[in-house]
């Protein structure tokens, strides 16, 4: 039986960030938390998101999502406390379009006695002030590309010359 997860405490100054960027907090998320700096990457924008899910910094999300960035925060009297454990980044497409990145990532929470998977692959467009976290453009994983299929009338693969349905289509049934 393998050993849950903990989750990960709110982030603290001389700690390892908890976006897993193996720098310190206040070196790496917590000036872009408080203000200080904008996020000078999606990547970035997308770790220090995750940052403010670990601390519970509900009014930097809300800022940094498009959605809800231009109307007043108003606090929820209960807002569910969800125990992180880890992120992944698994890509960054910078500048697919000017002003425009996707980055792909898994976020890893416990909840009861396991532990779940949020995957994602966000949009963020850059603005004048920063970046901002739009939408996301699929959630699970990304999709298995399967091998191409070889129509009928369709050269052979093979290399013959001869179309599939007259080469290896024949051998194959």
């Amino acid at each position: 039986m393998s050993k849950l997860p903990a989750a990960l405490p709110i982030p603290q100054r001389g700690q390892p960030c908890s976006c897993g960027s193996g720098k310190l907090f206040e070196l790496c998320c917590e000036p872009i938390l408080t203000g200080q700096r904008p996020a000078a990457t999606a990547e970035e924008l997308m770790r220090s998101r995750f940052t403010a899910h670990v601390a519970r910094a509900y009014p930097y999300l809300h800022r940094s999502y498009a959605g809800t960035a231009s109307e007043a925060y108003v606090e929820l009297p209960d807002e569910p406390a969800i125990g992180w454990t880890r992120l992944e980044i698994h890509g960054h497409e910078p500048n697919v379009q000017p002003d425009l990145s996707y980055v792909e990532f898994s976020a890893f929470y416990v909840d009861g006695n396991q532990e779940f998977v949020l995957q994602e692959k966000a949009e963020f467009r850059h603005q004048p002030s920063g970046w901002i976290y739009t939408r996301p453009v699929r959630t699970g994983p990304a999709p298995v590309r399967s091998a191409i299929k070889v129509g009928r009338n369709d050269p052979c693969p093979c290399g013959s010359g001869k179309k599939y349905k007259h080469c290896c289509l024949l051998k194959s049934a």
